[in-house]
């Protein structure tokens, strides 16, 4: 068995605190197991808040949990994706024994409040963060990291060593660093050498758009550096304090539903699901519900078939859950013309990105047909005469803007669905 203690940044605080103990184990038949319970002296505070809305609700029972390889939704939420394990694994030279070992092994800036350690007692906040002045290095160390497992052998130790620190536990598969910049933190989310458009630009465009289009995005901005565009992203979870950063509370859409990454729980990958989930879990859960069903919309108004439970959240940012600012938003033109799904249920059709499956169950997100109907339009219409001037304005050259241009030709054909 292995076992951490967790901590926890309680709203309005820079300083983490102790909130429990999490261990994990291999249980019946080799299935790992994972515990939880809430420390007793946490739970007599009077500030006490709890991990999740879903799983950990403060109580003083002992959680466990199978699935998820044994580790809790939130805790999972806090650990490194598939970027962050490989370069975990490249500086230990193996994988971890278990979950817990990425949980302990990644860097604290993790999305969220939490973090996990071997002490009782939990380690100062970071103070030191890298500056954009320093994307040009990580960058070359990320990209020959990523070229080592196809051909090359030359990122040393004390390189991979940079990369955790400069962040290592924020989720996806592509490179990305926390860097300081303007009183803020942001997500560094660097361009691939096979990447078939200019993937920073893009998404920037994306995201302006979806403000354009009235919804609640992240705020980013592009840097160059060394030649080459890198998006920034501010991180949503973190705002600046005279002493560091107040870390804001942040669950996954993925822990909201229970489920997991693979197929057998793709039945609980819904819009609907989660719309549940939102009003359960938020204070203004009518407000975000309808937020929820425009984001879907658009998901489908500019085919991001990427729109997975992961890429959808809930914030904490004081005592109350709250939906979280849209993010990972991207266009994908290379799906089929006469049907385009979307990751997630979206109503009586299933996956389908038409306007009569968007209607269908308009009424979970607490809307009438007709006024679904008025946004679906009007988003459609907003979507079809800005994308291009957006995206132009944005820095996407017009040979890019053209390779894209087939994720909103179907933003047409949706308003003629049934």
């Amino acid at each position: 068995m292995s076992e951490c203690f967790v901590y926890i940044t309680l709203p309005g605080h820079v300083q983490a605190v102790t909130v429990g103990k999490f261990a994990l184990e291999l249980g019946r038949n080799g299935v790992p197991l994972g515990r939880f319970v809430y420390g007793r002296r946490y739970l007599q505070r009077d500030d006490a808040v709890e991990i999740d809305p879903v799983e950990l609700r403060l109580s003083e029972r002992e959680y466990q949990t199978i699935h998820h390889r044994g580790v809790f939704g939130a805790l999972r939420d806090a650990g490194p994706d598939y970027w962050g394990r490989l370069v975990i694994d490249r500086h230990a030279g193996r994988p971890p024994a278990d979950e817990l070992g990425y949980l302990l092994e990644s860097a604290d800036d993790r999305a969220g409040a939490l973090g996990f350690g071997l002490n009782v007692q939990p380690p100062a906040p970071r103070r030191n963060y890298n500056q954009t002045l320093q994307l040009a290095k990580l960058q070359q160390i990320a990209e020959a990291l990523l070229d080592e497992g196809k051909q090359a052998r030359g990122v040393t130790a004390t390189q991979v060593a940079e990369l955790i620190r400069a962040g290592t536990s924020m989720g996806g598969a592509r490179p990305k660093e926390v860097v300081e910049d303007e009183n803020a933190l942001w997500l560094a989310k660097f361009n691939l050498k096979d990447d078939r458009w200019n993937m920073a630009r893009v998404e920037h465009a994306m995201l302006r758009l979806a403000a354009t289009c009235g919804l609640d995005a992240a705020h980013s901005k592009l840097v160059s550096v060394g030649g080459r565009d890198v998006l920034l992203v501010r991180r949503f979870d973190r705002d600046k304090a005279e002493q560091g950063y107040f870390r804001h509370r942040m669950v996954s859409g993925l822990s909201m539903l229970r489920a997991d990454e693979g197929y057998q729980d793709r039945p609980r990958w819904s819009y609907l699901l989660l719309a549940e989930e939102v009003r359960r879990a938020c204070l203004e859960a009518e407000k975000d519900v309808r937020e929820l069903f425009r984001r879907m919309c658009f998901n489908a108004m500019i085919s991001n078939n990427d729109d997975h439970p992961r890429n959808h959240a809930v914030l904490a940012r004081s005592g109350h859950w709250s939906l979280s600012p849209a993010y990972d938003l991207t266009p994908n033109p290379q799906v089929s013309v006469e049907r385009r799904d979307l990751a997630l249920t979206v109503g009586d059709f299933g996956r389908a990105a038409t306007v009569g499956n968007l209607l269908s169950q308009a009424p979970r997100f607490g809307l009438q047909r007709e006024d679904a109907a008025n946004i679906i339009e009007a988003m459609r219409m907003t979507v079809q005469s800005q994308w291009f001037a957006t995206a132009r304005a944005s820095g996407v050259s017009d040979a890019d803007c053209e390779r894209i241009a087939g994720a909103f030709v179907y933003a047409g054909l949706v308003a003629s669905q049934d």
